[in-house]
């Protein structure tokens, strides 16, 4: 296997879990400050959340031999941060064995596996461009607060789609660093904890209320956020994903875990974009590869716990957000090409696309989920007779 290891699975797993701190970690400071937790906890969160992610993508992408990348769960932890104000802490964890349970039973039971083979592949790959849509869209909104860092990324960009096309994202990310580090825009490093963490047992009490309000929500915001959308990505990039299997490993992943503040794990839809399109490799059988590098990467970093996580947080915000963008460029172009392409179902498709690109919520859960009921009832209504075809 590590014979067939190249730079751009380096690259692409490195970007993973640049993308995947960087645009959540805050939230999970916030769910933290919630509970209450103390210093000790909060680490041990940190710890937890990052090796249960690299276990548990490590076990799914060397098994199935897919780019399969799970994730924290990030709605949920938004959910958490305002739900658990005035919760203690041992109550909170009750709540996440709870969830964890159901995400179990959810895997064991293959109801959801089977649901998500009646969505058609137009919807997935509209929903899938919607999802990355934002991310597209943030690096070109990126040249406003760093126009010359962008530029010489967006120029490397350029250059190396014509010149070495495989190479492509590898190099955007060296100049970029490059570019900050002379001009001086990473924040402080002396700002950088040097703490060693590790986890912290808390034993769960129950609370019937506590279940209900969180244990319960965080369970659906995961299913219909997370895990769904997490599907749909790699059906978009051509593979046919476990998902009862996926959702038994992090489920499982999530009751262990769970006492030490690993509160709920996921499919990954955004990262694992970016693992499973071709700018990882142009061989798809090997692009499973560089979600095992995210693995790994993801393993040390919670080994690292806050040393490593305040580096991610100094880096320049326009680097982040014009690194995944480009990254995700060829991706978001194919899934628009693929949803649109059939007449038959392009109004339901493009209703999806931009239900998603909305970010419209109701009820706490979010944008894709209602993008889907959506597209699904005009395909419905369009086509009664005639549904597309749908991968086994």
């Amino acid at each position: 296997m590590l014979s067939r290891l190249k730079l751009s699975h380096l690259a692409a797993g490195a970007i993973v879990v640049l993308v995947g701190y960087t645009s959540s970690v805050a939230i999970i400071f916030q769910a933290i400050e919630a509970v209450g937790a103390t210093q000790a906890q909060a680490n041990s969160w940190l710890v937890v959340l990052g090796i249960g992610m690299g276990l548990t993508s490590l076990i799914l992408s060397l098994w199935f031999r897919m780019p399969i990348l799970t994730a924290w769960s990030t709605p949920g932890a938004a959910l958490l941060a305002t739900g658990l104000n005035g919760v203690p802490i041992s109550e909170a964890v009750g709540a996440f064995l709870f969830c964890g349970a159901l995400l179990t039973l959810t895997g064991l039971t293959g109801w959801f596996e089977r649901l998500a083979r009646l969505i058609p592949d137009a919807l997935a790959n509209a929903l899938l461009a919607g999802i990355l849509f934002q991310f597209g869209l943030s690096a070109f909104a990126a040249l406003g607060d760093d126009a010359a860092l962008v530029g010489i990324m967006g120029v490397t960009f350029l250059a190396g789609r014509v010149m070495f096309p495989r190479y492509t994202i590898p190099a955007v990310l060296v100049a970029g660093c490059l570019w900050a580090g002379f001009a001086g825009s990473f924040g402080d490093l002396e700002a950088l904890d040097l703490s060693i963490s590790m986890p912290e047992f808390v034993a769960p009490t129950v609370s019937f209320p506590v279940l209900i309000g969180v244990g319960m929500p965080l369970y659906i915001v995961t299913m219909c956020s997370q895990n769904m959308p997490g599907v749909v990505t790699l059906r978009g990039a051509g593979y046919t994903p476990p998902v009862s299997a996926s959702l038994t490993v992090t489920g499982l992943a999530s009751l262990i875990l769970a006492p030490f503040g690993g509160f709920a794990f996921n499919l990954a839809a955004i990262t694992a974009a970016i693992c499973a399109g071709p700018e990882a490799d142009d061989d798809p059988k090997s692009r499973y590869l560089s979600s095992a590098v995210a693995g790994v990467l993801y393993c040390l970093v919670g080994l690292g716990g806050a040393t490593v996580i305040s580096l991610f947080l100094i880096a320049p915000k326009a680097l982040i957000a014009a690194v995944a963008g480009l990254a995700l460029l060829s991706t978001i172009g194919n899934s628009l090409s693929a949803a649109l392409s059939d007449s038959r179902g392009r109004e339901a498709a493009l209703i999806t696309f931009m239900m998603t690109v909305s970010g419209v919520s109701f009820f706490g859960i979010g944008a894709p989920f209602w993008a889907l009921l959506m597209g699904l009832a005009v395909n419905h209504l369009f086509n009664p007779s005639k549904p597309h075809p749908v991968r086994a």
